[in-house]
């Protein structure tokens, strides 16, 4: 059973938006990495917009959000929302920039697992991460399409290598389903969703350029690379409609 007892560090300011938690702070990682170095694991969810959506009509979703242990403001649109409808400074993460960040902060003794993506992709990402990490301690580096024979297999290692950090690159709300049902494999380790970042760590895909993501249009980038995500785009005025709609009281928070 997973310990809910209180992390050695000071808790973190809570925001919420569409009934969901957001963590404020000016230093994520180094208040994550003192957590499990006290002992303790733990979810971080990174929350954009379609996730907010999502969770409006996934239940488990919504459950596994609001009982997360830091979550990271990764979207433009729920900066956004704070900004404007709460009036609050709210600075966006993405999720992809804090894994590198947390990359280059474990200590050699704190094994890390990449797990996800196509075949080859998070062996790659582990080989780039590495190269340019030399004392990085990769425990484990493997693909999510396993066999159910082979996701058994995997399971037993995680358990015995007790990681202290675990990626898990399955998308949105696939990743957040799996890690709540698996996390007390490794009760004392972080345990981070991290959806495409193995990708673009691979080279098979390429971020942004730093003016769009600093512009807030990471998201127009996406759809010029994909242009099939047309369709979940459709999420973000879904999303400023529910979340005024919470501020108004038209809906239950």
């Amino acid at each position: 059973m997973i310990s809910t007892s209180v992390p050695v560090n000071a808790p973190l300011n809570q925001l919420s938006v569409m009934g969901l938690p957001v963590h404020q702070s000016t230093d994520y990682v180094s208040w994550l990495l003192t957590t499990t170095r006290s002992g303790q694991g733990g979810h971080v969810v990174t929350l954009n917009a379609e996730m907010c959506v999502q969770a409006e009509t996934n239940i488990e979703l919504q459950q596994i959000i609001q009982n997360a242990t830091l979550v990271i403001p990764d979207g433009a649109g729920v900066q956004l929302y704070f900004q404007w409808v709460q009036r609050k400074h709210l600075k966006r993460y993405p999720g992809i920039e804090f894994a590198v960040d947390v990359l280059q902060q474990i200590q050699p003794t704190e094994p890390v697992v990449f797990y996800g993506g196509a075949p080859g992709m998070a062996e790659k990402a582990a080989n780039h991460w590495q190269q340019k990490l030399p004392n990085l301690n990769v425990a484990i580096a493997q693909h999510g399409y396993l066999s159910d024979t082979e996701q058994i297999d995997f399971q037993k290692k995680l358990q015995a290598l007790e990681p202290k950090i675990i990626f898990v690159g399955l998308g949105v709300p696939r990743q957040e389903l799996w890690i709540a049902a698996h996390r007390q494999l490794c009760p004392q380790a972080i345990w981070i969703g991290v959806g495409g970042s193995f990708d673009i760590w691979a080279g098979q895909k390429q971020r942004a350029p730093s003016w769009m993501c600093n512009n807030n249009l990471e998201w127009l980038y996406r759809l010029y690379q994909e242009p099939w995500r047309w369709r979940r785009m459709l999420a973000l005025p879904k999303f400023v409609v529910l979340s005024i709609s919470y501020d108004l009281g038209w809906r239950a928070k």
